[in-house]
């Protein structure tokens, strides 16, 4: 599996405030780039996946709801987090 609790753990504690934190914009943005990364190389190979397709964009739909509230809440901690995953807008 792409997606194991090590990973999980590495990006909490990366980008969250401690590995147990799971609930934070930030953590919870790094944990969606991570998929969507995962399943846009996943559909490069196979084209014609639409259920993996509108996963994706669901997933994409997310992660822009949680930055459009960080850029309304604390624009300092969204610009670092733009930065930090080469996010664009």
């Amino acid at each position: 599996m792409y997606l194991t609790s090590e990973v999980k753990k590495d990006l909490f504690q990366k980008y969250g405030k401690s590995e147990s934190d799971t609930g934070s914009p930030e953590s919870q943005i790094a944990l969606f780039t991570h998929r969507i990364n995962h399943l846009t190389e996943h559909l490069k190979q196979h084209k014609h996946d639409s259920a993996t397709r509108l996963g994706l964009l669901k997933l994409v739909g997310k992660r822009r709801r949680l930055l459009n509230y960080l850029q309304r809440t604390e624009i300092s901690r969204y610009r670092t987090i733009i930065a930090e995953l080469n996010i664009r807008k």
